[in-house]
């Protein structure tokens, strides 16, 4: 049997790092974790192929080699996911699609000869054993939750490493909360399931195996679901694996606010090579927490929280929302002022959407506010359901939030606010650790910044200082201000955006 595993093409988003990618000569951030897993799970003996869309084109010679077309995606893939199946069914190839997006979706597409849906630990397997007697089903869908410590390392080998600026792997499924607007108890479940403290070693050594020696995302929604084990079990052992080695990966992850309650949590990670965190503060208003269900933020000092968290040594990357029903007019002003306030340079501000699978979901199609399906790019100015604030002035004031924390002024202003607070415990560069690429963004990062660039007096006088009075922090401020770059350019985007959900106009609550 020949497969080929196809990753379909990501629009031009936020979490994209399109615009900074460019100035490294990177295609993408991330390898498809999901699909190089899967690879691993199917026969040794079948033919294997992966193109990822973001880093090289797809032809129709590599679908005609095929006998059959995986495919897994997000539902921000959806258009290139359309494109991608009409072109292997023209060419008369059987389509296996799987992942977030044909999990909630699969009604959605027709075409596709075969869903294996949920998790591929027990879907695959089924598949896999019809697939050999010649009767494979068109569905394959189990709420079972499988153990993941019988998950496969990832078939590394399938994909070109140097594409990419970071490798990543999986801990842990599942989280404890439930947020109304998160879909990820639905995919995942509550309760977070785990590999073994040897599995997450054994990955990490098949990177390096493999040749990467760069910085490593540990996927998980929430890293710090099980407290006890990581503190226990799985730092430790990242702590003593780190000592032995002479290029330890810097690692980061998503976790909740409430990873700045426990010092001795905070410790163990930075230790262990953690130097990043993404948290969901979601909202500085309290009742529109209370809304989503997000009560682990509610009655706690966000700011605090962060900088707590930024003082022990990583840095703390934001997810923001507006759009909530009990959002009062002054929350775009109480937004920017958090954000400036808390030093988070990375932050993800959107506009709530209801995935499916989601409470949310359930509950506006419930009250019939219910519009077409999102687009899963938060940042578009896109929105799937009638909200309470009218639709302009929604819209206008989450432009007016990106459009001034990205701003030059504002944005580097940030980053000295992050630099004041952020105390890292491993953060010098080695000589040895220096590869081509770095010194060519170097040059290129001086010159788009400090040349190209509209807000190239802001850099100026952000950089100079930072190189001659604490030069340490030299890297990490270059690296920040070329993602502020990536920002700026998404904000533009924002700013030619004049219609929600393309030509459909979206109702006010009065009219609906």
């Amino acid at each position: 049997m020949k497969v080929l595993l196809v990753y379909p093409e990501y629009p031009d988003t936020f979490w994209s790092f399109k615009h900074a990618l460019k100035v490294v000569f990177k295609k993408a951030a991330h390898p498809p974790l999901g699909l190089l897993t899967v690879a691993a799970m199917l026969p040794t003996e079948w033919d294997k192929k992966l193109i990822d869309m973001n880093t090289q084109a797809l032809k129709d010679k590599d679908i005609k080699w095929a006998d059959y077309v995986f495919i897994s995606a997000m539902v921000v893939q959806r258009e290139s996911v359309t494109a991608t199946i009409t072109r292997c069914k023209a060419l008369g190839k059987k389509v296996v699609a799987g992942g977030p997006l044909f999990t909630t979706e699969y009604e959605e597409f027709g075409e596709v000869d075969h869903l294996v849906l949920d998790e591929a630990e027990i879907t695959l397997p089924r598949f896999l054993k019809d697939i050999e007697a010649g009767t494979a089903k068109r569905i394959y869908t189990s709420k079972e939750r499988p153990d993941i410590t019988k998950t496969p390392i990832p078939a590394w080998s399938l994909i070109k490493m140097g594409k990419y600026t970071t490798m990543n792997i999986q801990y842990s499924r599942g989280c404890p909360y439930d947020c109304e607007f998160c879909d990820i108890v639905t995919l995942n479940g509550h309760t977070p399931r785990t590999k073994t403290t040897k599995q997450v070693i054994n990955e990490l050594e098949a990177l390096q195996d493999a040749g990467w020696h760069g910085s490593v995302f540990i996927v998980d929604d929430n890293f710090i679901g099980n407290k006890r084990k990581l503190k226990e079990e799985i730092l430790p052992a990242l702590i003593k694996w780190r000592k032995t080695k002479k290029f330890a990966p810097s690692l980061f992850t998503e976790a909740s606010i409430n990873l700045a309650d426990d010092d001795e949590l905070m410790r163990l990670m930075v230790e262990a090579g953690f130097d990043r965190v993404f948290i969901g503060i979601e909202t500085p208003n309290e009742e529109s927490l209370i809304e989503c269900n997000k009560l682990h933020n509610k009655n706690r000092d966000l700011v605090a929280a962060v900088k707590s968290i930024q003082a022990q040594g990583m840095e703390v990357q934001g997810g923001f929302i507006v759009g909530f029903d009990s959002d009062p007019a002054s929350i775009f002003q109480r937004q920017i002022e958090f954000i400036q306030k808390s030093g988070i340079v990375t932050a993800m501000v959107g506009l709530l959407n209801a995935p499916r699978g989601s409470r949310l979901y359930e509950r506006l199609k419930k009250e019939n506010r219910l519009l077409k399906k999102g687009t899963g790019d938060n940042t578009d100015c896109s929105i799937n359901f009638v909200p309470k604030m009218h639709l302009d002035t929604l819209i206008n004031g989450y432009k007016q939030i990106m459009n001034t924390i990205y701003a030059p002024k504002y944005f580097y202003e940030r980053i000295k606010t992050f630099l004041k607070e952020f105390k890292p415990r491993h953060y010098e560069v080695k000589f040895y650790q220096v590869r081509f690429y770095h010194i060519v963004g170097l040059v290129r990062s001086f010159w788009i910044l400090g040349v190209v660039d509209k807000g190239r007096k802001y850099f100026w006088r952000f950089i100079l200082p930072i190189l001659f009075k604490r030069p340490k922090f030299f890297p990490l401020s270059l690296i920040l201000s070329v993602y502020g770059l990536h920002f700026r350019k998404v904000c533009e985007k924002l700013s030619r955006t004049t219609t929600p959900l393309g030509t459909q106009k979206v109702p006010s609550t009065k009219s609906a």
